[in-house]
């Protein structure tokens, strides 16, 4: 088979054609550097030259969606390897939902991101895909209230929040429709509420999927839309028929299993390395990941990545394994056909 581009690659693995070889990508937390759209464009791009990756999803800083509402994050725990995490919300009771209004994506936070996307895009020019990072509503709500949404719910105050995610999803249907239109590929769209181990099946029914739908729905002219199912016991049941041309997961740390995901799906699965065999240099874990990957889903279909962000420490001698191990395992297999 004759050498792909990246684009031509990603475009046969999401319609389940035969590639030249698997696809794979990956990313990582860039702190502090996120703030900046300038520095933060060129790391990217920069991060994605150095490992020859096939598609580029956007580390857009993580409290995006909550800055211009009024939300103030501390993210000094991220290189340590932890997470972001407000310090700060106008949202401290159901109450003060009412009190939220739409933003201009245009402008703040929303505007930073999208001067991120423009000045990569522009570095890219088209050589790989580029998926902007969107937050479901619920999720981006629930970061807003500090995560108190489910408890404002169990006390009766659903209609109050309902108010918040409407204003929510309005500026992020409005943001997925403008990446598209600037020239992404699609959206990295992440659930990070729709796990059993958060919420109940009917209540993601009621407060996540109808907002849900509505954002995918803005960003139905992205030719590479991913869902991104985050942590343990996602919601496979309501998550596997939503319109996205791909579905990604912390796949080999939670069911669904790659072969359930695809049969049940059959869409493009991005998956299939455990991010923490990455941070912990666990050069064996990923050898078998990749080989497992290989053999269950033959190399179709698939794109090779992690099922979540890689964490800091990062090292880059084990990042730059991954596809050295990857070309390696495709080889032999290739060999002993």
């Amino acid at each position: 088979m004759k050498t792909m581009t990246k684009m031509e690659r990603i475009r046969a693995a999401i319609n389940k054609q035969p590639t030249d070889k698997l696809p794979y990508s990956f990313w990582t937390h860039m702190p502090e550097d996120d703030l900046d759209p300038h520095v933060i464009a060129q790391k990217t791009y920069d991060f994605y030259k150095e490992y020859d990756l096939d598609f580029i999803k956007m580390m857009n800083n993580g409290m995006y969606s909550t800055e211009d509402f009024g939300c103030v994050a501390d993210y000094s725990e991220i290189r340590a390897g932890g997470a972001a995490k407000l310090t700060d919300s106008p949202v401290s009771v159901a109450e003060d939902w009412e009190r939220l209004t739409v933003q201009d994506i245009h402008k703040g936070a929303y505007g930073r991101e999208l001067e991120h996307l423009r000045l990569l895009l522009e570095k890219v020019a088209g050589e790989a895909p580029v998926l902007f990072t969107i937050f479901s509503p619920i999720s981006t709500a629930n970061k807003i209230s500090r995560n108190t949404l489910m408890k404002q719910i169990h006390e009766g105050k659903g209609n109050y929040v309902k108010k918040g995610l409407e204003i929510v999803t309005e500026v992020t249907c409005a943001l997925a429709e403008e990446v598209i239109r600037m020239g992404a590929d699609g959206v990295f769209f992440a659930s990070q509420m729709a796990t059993y181990d958060t919420m109940e099946e009917e209540e993601y029914a009621e407060y996540g999927s109808p907002y849900d739908k509505r954002v995918l729905e803005a960003a139905g002219k992205g030719w590479f839309n991913v869902l991104h199912g985050h942590g343990d016991n996602i919601m496979f049941n309501l998550l596997k028929d939503y319109p996205v041309t791909a579905f990604n997961w912390h796949a080999f740390e939670t069911l669904p299993s790659l072969k359930e995901a695809r049969d049940i799906t059959g869409k493009c699965l991005v998956g299939g390395l455990k991010r923490y065999s990455i941070t912990d240099k666990k050069k064996n874990e990923i050898m078998n990941q990749i080989y497992t990957s290989l053999t269950e889903l033959e190399g179709v279909g698939h794109i090779l990545t992690p099922g979540c962000v890689v964490r800091y420490p990062l090292d880059k001698e084990t990042l730059t394994f991954v596809r050295a191990a990857k070309e390696d395992i495709e080889a032999r297999l290739k060999k002993s056909e």
